[in-house]
């Protein structure tokens, strides 16, 4: 199937990873429908994609921890464009980075709900979708983190969900198998984003000392999960690590 034809829809997709998948998605030939939280950023997407190609994107702003809204948003893609080929779970947030005995309850469950029960409520409506369509079946990608791997210090919740995820791309991989839905992990590190502002003038490390990190352009990211999309379905990335080449993740630093 020719990219032309092929309906994306990226969570998180209002700023940073999201952002950058989505109009490199767009730039490919796809449809994209863009789903956040909050209306204004992905309308300042939506016009950056209609620069590209004009129509090609879709504004739904979500609450992608929330069942019913969920199950709207797949409900418009599928009306509006007939089906869907690629899932990108991005949407997602850290919480605040405090020792793990001084989380509130509140903020646990918020990245819990939106890291993880969100992913989980997508990747549940995409499958319906999926197993339904003809040709049937599509991808769907997870964005994992480096903290699927390993933590940062004081990151208890955005860690957890995190290794859950590899878990929820475990399950999804094998329980997709018989509908021709292959899922897939990016374990992303350090991509220059808002999100990682802190890494370029210093973040705790793990010995208690401050460092700077150093940082990989976002666009590099856009392009892996293109990659990944669009493999034939025959053919799957299971994990993919994309980082700075010199953060402090393999070996001591």
């Amino acid at each position: 199937m020719a990219n032309q034809s092929r309906v994306a829809l990226v969570t998180g997709a209002g700023s940073g990873i999201g952002r950058a998948s989505a109009l490199a998605l767009v730039r490919e030939g796809y449809r994209v429908a863009l789903v956040g939280r909050r209306d204004a950023p992905l309308r300042l997407v939506e016009s950056a994609a209609n620069e590209i190609a004009l129509g090609s994107a879709m504004v739904l702003a979500a609450d992608v921890a929330d069942p019913a809204s969920v199950a709207g948003v797949f409900a418009q893609v599928v009306a509006a464009w007939g089906r869907l080929d690629l899932l990108f779970n991005n949407a997602g947030g850290s919480g605040p980075m405090m020792p793990l005995e001084d989380l509130p309850f509140e903020d646990w469950k918020r990245v819990v709900d939106t890291n993880l029960t969100g992913a989980f409520l997508c990747t549940q409506a995409a499958f319906r979708v999926m197993k339904a369509q003809q040709p049937r079946g599509g991808r769907i990608v997870n964005n994992g983190s480096i903290s699927a791997h390993t933590p940062r210090p004081n990151s208890a919740a955005y860690t957890s969900t995190k290794h859950a995820i590899t878990g929820l791309t475990k399950s999804t991989s094998l329980d997709g198998r018989k509908y021709g839905i292959a899922c897939g992990q990016i374990d992303i590190g350090n991509a220059q984003t808002e999100m990682t502002t802190r890494m370029a003038e210093g973040i705790l490390q793990a010995n208690g000392q401050l460092a700077v990190e150093p940082r990989m352009d976002v666009e590099d990211v856009a392009r892996a999960v293109v990659f990944m999309g669009g493999l034939p379905l025959e053919a799957n990335v299971q994990f993919m690590t994309i980082m700075a080449t010199q953060m402090p993740f393999i070996g001591r630093g």
